[in-house]
């Protein structure tokens, strides 16, 4: 009878082959498929269709002016969440190999500067426009935000990243509530009013978003850090061996975390305002618990219930989702590889289907590229 109980539990919650989760790669995929052209589908269905889902949708694929949360929010802070889950498995790797630490600080320092001048030749720096460029950029936060946590996970067991990750949000939450800036006071959480946007102003070269600060600036890249720790949390959880948590359960706990989290996040809002701009405390809860609760749908589906065909389509996106995002940049021009495709196509058709096959034909056109760099194993890895 007890044997009859152990197969039904390995039923249930399969070991994977390997250490390797594939719901991160499909995850990530479907995080990059919403700057791949996926945003525009979801609106051009709306318009076209006027359904009343599809409107709502529509609304959620910008970000939100300041305060608040849209989905198109949640695509920046999962992407780095989803970077620190992937931290104590590819840590314990090298170590497992027998890396020694000071080889591993150079590559998570090298990592971290890599992705800074990715972000910074995104934002244009080959045009030589000094004093226009962005020097803070998405990819540069996820250097900074990961390269940090990395050092947290390297030097501290996991009980010090819980202190870290709640250390962290108290100390931005004082320092934004406490310390005033001149001609506004303190705890201004306004775009000009902000001690974010003042340091932004006083100390970062080059262009900032409206002359007044940057959203992904000097300051807000703190809270980063337990986006990044969040995730690390997650994934030393999923690190623990199924014969002591099933995978099922670790599935359920994941779900049950990101709804506490949420819950926390709406919360804290109340006082200290969920915001994307400033990265608020607030913020990071509310986005790690949409994160949780999405990579704990992807880790059932995939992982557990081995249902991975469905996913390919995003697996392929997410083992080369820096790649896409820095073509993007103007490396390659898709819009008109869409044109040259599809153009006869939509041209074609009636003047209110044009949107939506362009928007098709583009993503189309981006992930085929991908699946040619998945089908000869080449992968930008950093």
């Amino acid at each position: 009878m007890a044997q009859k109980d152990k197969n039904q539990e390995q039923t249930t919650s399969p070991v994977p082959k390997s250490n390797r989760l594939i719901s991160l790669d499909a995850l990530r995929g479907f995080d990059m498929l919403w700057i791949m052209g996926g945003e525009r589908i979801i609106t051009a269905l709306a318009d076209l269709t006027g359904a009343a889902a599809l409107t709502w949708a529509a609304t959620q694929m910008d970000h939100v002016e300041w305060n608040g949360f849209h989905f198109y929010d949640l695509i920046f802070p999962l992407f780095l969440f989803i970077a620190g889950v992937s931290m104590p498995f590819s840590m314990d790797k090298r170590l497992a190999a027998g890396e020694s630490k000071a080889k591993i600080y150079r590559h998570i320092f090298v990592r971290m500067i890599t992705l800074v001048i990715f972000g910074i030749i995104y934002n244009g720096f080959l045009d030589f426009n000094w004093g226009h460029i962005r020097y803070a950029s998405v990819l540069g936060r996820i250097g900074l935000g990961w390269f940090f946590a990395a050092l947290i996970v390297l030097n501290s067991k996991p009980k010090w990243w819980y202190a870290w990750f709640g250390g962290i949000l108290l100390f931005y939450w004082a320092i934004l509530s406490l310390i005033p800036v001149p001609g506004y006071g303190s705890g201004n959480l306004t775009m000009e009013g902000s001690l974010v946007g003042y340091i932004d102003r006083m100390l970062l070269p080059g262009h900032l978003y409206k002359d007044i600060h940057d959203p992904e600036g000097i300051l807000s890249t703190i809270p980063a850090i337990s986006t990044a720790l969040m995730g690390a949390l997650t994934g030393n959880f999923l690190r623990i061996p199924y014969q002591k948590i099933s995978g099922l359960k670790k599935a359920l706990w994941m779900g049950i975390a990101g709804i506490i989290s949420l819950g926390a996040g709406l919360l804290w809002g109340l006082a200290f305002p969920i915001n994307k701009n400033l990265w608020t405390s607030s913020f990071v809860l509310y986005a790690g618990g949409w994160s949780l609760i999405l990579l704990a749908l992807f880790y059932l589906i995939i992982d557990i219930w081995g249902w991975k065909k469905w996913a390919f389509f995003f697996i392929v996106i997410g083992m080369n989702s820096i790649t896409i995002y820095m073509l993007q940049a103007g490396i390659i021009n898709f819009r008109s590889s869409t044109e040259f495709f599809f153009g006869g196509i939509i041209k074609s058709l009636a003047e209110n289907w044009q949107p939506l096959i362009g928007a098709i034909g583009y993503t189309t056109v981006c992930w085929l590229l991908l699946y040619i760099l998945y089908k000869y194993k080449i992968f930008l890895k950093v």
